[in-house]
């Protein structure tokens, strides 16, 4: 099910986002829902690490390489 969200934007946003919706010949509707979804992704990602660091941390996880060496 679909609902329509109505947002104010900045003019200069909103050029910048008709722009790219012309050159990438997509629907401003497109990318906005497009933009929301990374941004929930991101969001439960940060959330997701946040509570995951400290227990990493207990493990004697603190890097990447850290990571890698324990999956490879």
């Amino acid at each position: 099910m679909r609902s329509t969200l109505t947002i104010s934007i900045p003019q200069n946003v909103r050029k910048q986002l008709d722009s790219v919706s012309k050159s990438e010949d997509v629907s401003r509707s497109d990318i906005v829902r497009e933009s929301i979804r990374d941004y929930l992704f991101v969001r439960q990602f940060r959330t997701l690490r946040k509570s995951m660091v400290p227990k990493a941390a207990q493990r004697g996880i603190h890097t990447d390489q850290d990571v890698f060496d324990q999956i490879s």
